[in-house]
């Protein structure tokens, strides 16, 4: 079955004075040092959606950082979910 090394996709939303204050420029940083794929996007309602896949050790890595109160702008609240890596992504992008 699988195990700690087995790739995950972790989906966060991020809510708060999170857009326009370089939180995706800054997340992206993060999870490119921790090599890690995926991408942040500005959503209509204000929050940001952060996707990333790696393994399950460093997405925890990246998800800590995210809770950190250390980013840029203000989280007021994180929710995440944990899935199986979907593959589909190429490096890490903001969108």
């Amino acid at each position: 079955m699988g195990g700690q090394d087995e790739p995950v996709r972790l989906t966060v939303w991020v809510r708060g004075r999170v857009q326009g204050v370089g939180f995706r420029w800054w997340t992206r940083s993060r999870a490119l040092e921790i090599g890690l794929r995926g991408a942040a996007t500005n959503l209509d309602d204000g929050r940001v959606e952060v996707v990333a896949e790696g393994s399950r050790s460093d997405c925890e890595q990246l998800l800590e950082h995210l809770k950190s109160g250390a980013t840029p702008g203000r989280v007021d609240s994180v929710v995440e979910r944990w899935s199986k890596a979907g593959g589909a992504f190429a490096g890490f992008v903001e969108r």
